[in-house]
């Protein structure tokens, strides 16, 4: 029988955490605008500079999220 909850529990969630935030930064890197917290949104033909760092950072916290679920199983 499938168990959502185990799904849910650690080590999984940054399984499913860091593909949402890499398929985020791939989606706003299309779409040419991003989210920045405590900023509203920031668009890439506007301030180039705010919009790469963001979608750097979302990233790469995708890539350690599964690099860390990796070293967890």
């Amino acid at each position: 029988m499938f168990d959502s909850n185990s799904l849910l529990s650690p080590p999984y969630i940054f399984l499913i955490l860091g593909v949402v935030s890499i398929s985020a930064s791939v989606v706003w890197t299309l779409t040419g605008s991003v989210w920045v917290r405590f900023h509203g949104w920031v668009y890439r033909a506007k301030e180039p500079g705010s919009f790469w760092w963001e979608v750097t950072l979302y990233f790469l916290c995708g890539v350690g999220l599964i690099v860390y679920f990796m070293s967890k199983i």
